[in-house]
């Protein structure tokens, strides 16, 4: 019975293990084909919006 136990563990493992790594490799192979060449300009049209909002969170300094 615990030879059993072991087999499930080790397929289980494997299954888990394998479908991880298909889908980080078919992540990076979709980043690559589809992702477009657009991104810097994209980054800059963020950072233009975004270019007079407050700063949220972190420490503030108190000027008294």
């Amino acid at each position: 019975m615990a030879l059993f136990f072991i087999d499930f563990l080790i397929v289980a493992s494997l299954i888990i293990g394998i479908t991880a790594v298909n889908g980080v490799l078919t992540n990076g192979i979709a980043e690559k084909l589809f992702g477009g060449k657009r991104h810097a300009h994209i980054y800059q049209h963020s950072q233009r919006i975004q270019t007079n909002w407050n700063q949220v969170g972190g420490n503030t300094e108190k000027t008294s």
